[in-house]
């Protein structure tokens, strides 16, 4: 008789080896419908604007020219490459080139052929011109396409936010861990140095500081991130002081485990369960933030797309509304998603919260008589 070795499972789900809990949360995050759709929706809109050069873009994306394939958004080509007479960059929105690579091939355009910094010098009004075929959401005061600047403004602001929240979160934390663990002197000081730091002006400062070099998304990432920590500290040093008086904590201390061990393993998980639903507020806020710093001019660069400085145009320019109107609807829908999202990551991490569903039963809710029925097993006989 053959004897046959029972092997593991290699395809097991991801979700099998998921912990209780985790299923628990996900589950109750997926049961928040306005939070789920949230969540997909601002996903597609963020994979959108991480290929901005593939969906607007002043180049071809793919050029076909007398027998031979040329990709302009991975090399740069010359003038001479498509018939011209100069050795500059090429420039695929001249008249002259678009009719030569036409007549010797082809080329495939993005779904906006205009990138955030291309200026129409063929518009029918005088910018800025409203919406129509060309221009979807109409142009600026300097003749750019609003909705390649939306685009990349909308990439670059959440590419800032979420760097300046992991940023925020670690330094939070590890200033909130060691407080709230050690206590004593160390927290007496730190608390007197946050009291300080968080007094002083912020918004004041920023513009102070960025109004002495030249300002780029880097330098405004540094001089927020000395302030945008402070608001995770007291939730952690208050999870931190709770938590380091539980019996497996004072477990571990008598085991001999290093400080830097139990405040990892065993201290850290569950300080990160109320530092998560800040999260999403914090994320919140760095948006909402450069915003305010481009408007008033203290933010990127000139000439970068950036949200605040679209609405700065429409402040500038009342007689378009689409200037306005584009940049409120696009700041509303994403600050709105992602305050969703947060309430609903904040109902999956409260362990207070009841799931929905049909195999769900409250405790409160089942007669004294019928629980001791269900605990008999319903045949008079004890389980």
């Amino acid at each position: 008789m053959a004897i046959f070795s029972r092997r593991p499972d290699s395809g097991r789900s991801t979700r099998s080896r998921l912990s209780p809990i985790t299923r628990r949360r996900m589950k109750v995050f997926r049961q928040q419908r306005r939070a789920w759709w949230s969540l997909w929706l601002f996903a597609i809109l963020f994979a959108i604007s991480l290929g901005a050069e593939l969906v607007a873009n002043d180049k071809p994306l793919v050029i076909h020219y007398q027998q031979q394939w040329y990709f302009p958004l991975l090399q740069e080509y010359s003038d001479t490459e498509f018939g011209g007479f100069l050795p500059t960059p090429a420039d695929y929105r001249d008249d002259f080139t678009r009719e030569a690579i036409e007549e010797n091939g082809w080329a495939l355009w993005p779904l906006i052929p205009f990138t955030y910094d291309t200026l129409d010098m063929h518009l029918d009004h005088p910018a800025p011109s409203p919406p129509d075929g060309t221009h979807w959401l109409g142009t600026d005061d300097q003749g750019r396409d609003v909705l390649a600047r939306v685009i990349y403004g909308f990439r670059i602001s959440m590419i800032f936010a979420l760097a300046l929240t992991a940023g925020s979160l670690i330094l939070g934390v590890m200033a909130g861990g060691i407080q709230g663990y050690f206590g004593g002197k160390i927290d007496l000081i730190g608390q007197r140095f946050i009291e300080i730091w968080s007094g002083l002006p912020v918004l004041f400062l920023l513009i102070i500081l960025a109004s002495l070099v030249q300002p780029n998304i880097w330098w405004l990432l540094g001089i927020m991130l000395l302030f945008s920590w402070l608001g995770l500290v007291d939730i952690v040093r208050a999870e931190f002081l709770r938590a380091r008086n539980l019996e497996y904590v004072r477990a571990a201390k008598a085991m001999g485990l290093p400080s830097r061990l139990i405040m990892w393993r065993h201290v850290l998980p569950n300080a990160m369960v109320a530092t998560l639903t800040f999260v999403p507020f914090l994320f919140t806020g760095a948006i909402t933030t450069l915003t305010a710093l481009d408007f008033l001019g203290f933010g990127l660069p000139p000439g970068s797309p950036s949200l605040g400085e679209l609405v700065a145009q429409g402040k500038n320019n009342l007689q378009a509304p689409w200037l306005g109107i584009t940049a409120f609807a696009t700041l509303g829908v994403m600050l709105s998603l992602l305050v969703f999202i947060g309430e609903g990551i904040r109902d999956a991490f409260d362990p207070r919260h009841v799931q929905q569903g049909p195999t769900q039963i409250s405790p409160g809710s089942i007669a004294p008589d019928h629980a001791q029925q269900i605990a008999k097993g319903g045949d008079g006989h004890v389980r």
